[in-house]
């Protein structure tokens, strides 16, 4: 399948250099509204156009369309896509709004085409070989989970962060798809939320490469704090913030009626898995256990490429990340309104195929 990408930015070297290993896709073009930038990627990977997004579009030869926009450009590249007949896969979030995120789904739908969105770490060994424990009851029943995701923000590293700061950015949306999306796959649909949010710094200041330093303003909280209430049950925590300086929370635990879990960091693939169980008198290490050990993202864009060819849902869905996607928007509604919200999407998004072949 012949995959155009749409934006050249910071995220795009990964992406390219894992799909050029990838049996059946082909990248055959590449598009940014910095068209020197889109020449750089083309030249570097050797894809053969380098184009405007229009022109991306309108080329019949692209079958499927990788988003890598900024956030608030999600939605309206996905749709236009879409109208142009072709398949899309999103970085994370799948929008900045649920309504945008419900538009793409229902196009996609009308036009008998596929949506997926990262991100796609679940595939990893890490978070597969704890779906797998969990399934096989290491822990009995799940009761609870905590995850934490506290850092000073991208400012210090990235060369452009404003638009972290920026409504669809925050740590919520930034990271928070690698937390819930993880939370999702290991207890399945969250059912309702309560959130807390606050800006605690108005103003932020950029330090990053090449940026010499300047302050920017705050449009987005960056400290969020949430309860979630699973469909299964199991009740849990997350805190994301951009206002930590350090913190020795872990990334994800569960905890069972016969243990507690430790699930490595969802934004890897990889990571050191802890178990210990009611009996036990030391936490024991469990050997993450299949491949994609190493930075994989784009394994969820060619499982969906397998699964188009194979008839078979993807696991990355689009439905996956719209659940998501309301959770996290509905944890920042709750902060607003001071009552729980009910999550309505999460009946959609399991899928079947835990021996379906990986890509």
């Amino acid at each position: 399948m012949n995959i155009g990408i749409v934006g050249c930015g910071n995220i795009s070297g990964v992406y390219l250099e894992n799909l050029l290993r990838f049996d059946g896709v082909e990248v055959v073009a590449c598009a940014d509204l910095d068209a020197e930038r889109a020449r750089e990627k083309a030249a570097r990977y050797g894809i053969p156009v380098a184009c405007g997004v229009e022109e991306l579009l309108d080329n019949p030869e692209v079958d499927l369309v990788l988003n890598l926009t900024p956030p608030r450009a999600h939605a309206a590249i996905s749709l236009a896509a879409l109208e142009a007949g072709k398949h899309v896969y999103s970085e994370k979030p799948l929008a900045v709004d649920p309504a945008d995120g419900r538009r793409i789904l229902s196009l996609a739908k009308q036009k008998n085409l596929r949506v997926g969105c990262a991100p796609d770490t679940f595939f990893g060994a890490g978070l597969s070989t704890c779906r797998r424990l969990l399934r096989e009851g290491a822990i009995g029943r799940p009761v609870g989970a905590a995850a934490f995701m506290m850092s000073r923000g991208p400012e210090r590293w990235h060369p452009n962060p404003d638009f972290f700061y920026e409504k669809g950015g925050g740590p919520m949306f930034d990271m928070g798809p690698y937390y819930l999306t993880a939370l999702a796959i290991l207890l399945g649909p969250v059912r309702r939320v309560t959130g807390s949010a606050s800006i605690s710094f108005p103003e932020r200041e950029a330090i990053g490469p090449g940026d010499r330093p300047r302050r920017f303003s705050v449009h987005i909280p960056t400290h969020v704090a949430g309860v979630l209430d699973f469909a299964s049950g199991a009740v849990g925590t997350i805190i994301t913030s951009f206002d930590v300086w350090s913190s020795t929370l872990p990334h994800i635990e569960i905890y069972g009626e016969k243990g507690t879990l430790v699930v490595p960091d969802p934004n890897r693939f990889d990571g050191v898995i802890r178990l210990r169980g009611k009996d036990d008198r030391n936490w024991r290490e469990i050997p993450a256990e299949g491949p994609y050990r190493e930075n994989s993202r784009g394994v969820g864009l060619a499982d969906m490429v397998r699964a188009i060819r194979e008839n078979r849902p993807h696991r990355a869905s689009g439905e996956l990340a719209l659940h998501v996607l309301d959770i996290m928007h509905e944890l920042h509604q709750s902060s607003r309104s001071g009552t729980h919200r009910e999550i309505g999407s999460g009946s959609v998004f399991a899928w079947e195929g835990e021996d379906d072949p990986l890509p």
